[in-house]
């Protein structure tokens, strides 16, 4: 293994490349992020940013490049290896049991992240339930608890998708647009609550986003992809206010303008 320094990133991603077909979805990127960073990836539809976060969690393997978790080869490492050292995700359309409660949902999660578990082990013992319920506490899903999953509006889908994924501990959480679907009327609560209950935890976090407004307000950082290239990386003010993320990505400049 490789031994961390202080300057050693909670990530790094390292001149990746990825194609499929004609279509470049990775064309040399080169990231680093720190612990405890809040990142917001942004990009038009196709730009690059769910392919980034495939690649980091094992679900594609890039072209070329290297991708490195606390200093550590992850690049060609399966998806399980990879959230066994810390990595959790949830998915734009949540991955749930629909015909299980919400509680039995958050049992199964933990069961599959508990490393002493055995069938000589109820899935109902005391401490999997304490550990379940501290979860939807947080994320003001307590009252959902014996409801099927079938039954819950979008919004709350996507909170236990992310209680789940954070059943893990990771160390590094990757939320795939955690707002899509939702009203705008939800989108800032909804928000809240998922930052609220992320704040009870030293991880560092990217999300995918498309919307600058919650962008602006939750991330300490933004990268900004365009056609398999980033083409911004700064605080949310900075990066947003680039030429290249106001044309490709807001369409706040048109991409042809005319001449005077």
């Amino acid at each position: 293994m490789t031994a961390l320094t202080p300057m050693t990133p909670m990530l790094e991603a390292h001149g990746i490349g990825k194609r499929f077909g004609a279509v470049v979805a990775a064309a040399d990127i080169n990231i680093r992020i720190a612990a405890g960073e809040r990142v917001s990836l942004i990009g038009s539809n196709g730009a690059g940013k769910t392919t980034f976060v495939n690649m980091i969690t094992g679900y594609l393997k890039p072209d070329a490049g290297r991708i490195a978790l606390d200093g550590l080869d992850i690049t060609q490492l399966q998806p399980r290896a990879i959230t066994r050292l810390g990595v959790a995700r949830s998915f734009q359309i949540p991955q749930l049991y629909g015909d299980l409660t919400v509680l039995d949902n958050m049992l199964v999660a933990n069961a599959c992240h508990d490393q002493t578990l055995s069938f000589w082990q109820p899935a109902r013992r005391r401490s999997a339930l304490d550990r379940a319920d501290a979860l939807l506490e947080r994320f003001r899903l307590a009252e959902h608890r014996e409801r099927r999953v079938a039954e819950l509006p979008g919004g709350i889908r996507k909170l236990l998708d992310i209680a789940m994924a954070l059943s893990a501990a990771p160390k590094l959480l990757l939320l795939d647009e955690p707002t899509s679907g939702v009203s705008a009327d939800e989108k800032f609560p909804m928000m809240e609550t998922i930052m609220s209950a992320l704040g009870h935890e030293a991880m560092t976090v990217l999300f995918v986003e498309h919307d600058m407004d919650i962008v602006e307000r939750y991330a300490s950082r933004v990268i900004a992809f365009y056609s398999g290239r980033v083409i911004a990386d700064g605080e949310p003010t900075q990066a947003l206010a680039t030429d290249d993320v106001r044309r490709y990505v807001t369409g706040e400049l048109l991409q042809d303008q005319p001449e005077c």
